[in-house]
């Protein structure tokens, strides 16, 4: 178990119209990784894939001070029940532009062309810092390792989030 020097405390939401907390293996694995870390869970949900669903909680967790991050997993996709771009873009104050496009190059080596269609985004909104991966465990854990991580350790150089997460 690796520790970060300033661990933050983390909301997990799955999107799904089919899974149960009990059968949730995505947001299992991040509710692991993320504790494996050394930071905390601060809560944990699963909603419909619905847009004012979604709105609704993740509007909760941002005005929420204990709350410094929130991970996302489902409904990035492209099926019609596939929202949550749109349910959860409109709450940034600011998008992280460079997180889509680095998740979908560094999953072209695992999965091919299929990144494409992964819509993960992330953004920032009353200082907390939203990341909405796709449903998969794989794709969760390749977010977590190979991005999400990192930016969420306050030792990790040049720069980092947790800056911008915690106010002094």
């Amino acid at each position: 178990m690796s520790s970060v020097s300033q661990p933050l405390n983390i909301a997990v939401l799955t999107i799904s119209d089919t899974r149960t907390l009990e059968t949730d293996k995505s947001g299992d694995y991040l509710h692991n990784a993320l504790s494996q870390e050394g930071h905390v869970l601060e809560d944990r949900a699963l909603v419909k894939d619905d847009i004012y669903q979604q709105r609704a909680i993740v509007s909760q967790w941002i005005a929420n001070k204990n709350i410094q991050v929130i991970l996302i997993t489902g409904g990035t996709g492209f099926t019609h029940r596939d929202s949550t771009p749109e349910a959860i873009s409109v709450l940034f104050d600011k998008e992280v532009p460079g997180f889509g496009e680095l998740f979908r190059h560094i999953s072209y080596q695992e999965i091919g062309t299929s990144t494409i269609q992964s819509r993960a985004i992330a953004g920032f909104a009353n200082d907390t810092v939203i990341f909405c991966l796709p449903g998969s465990t794989g794709a969760c854990k390749t977010a977590w390792e190979k991005i999400i991580s990192s930016q969420l350790n306050a030792d990790f150089k040049p720069c980092n989030f947790v800056k911008h997460l915690v106010q002094s």
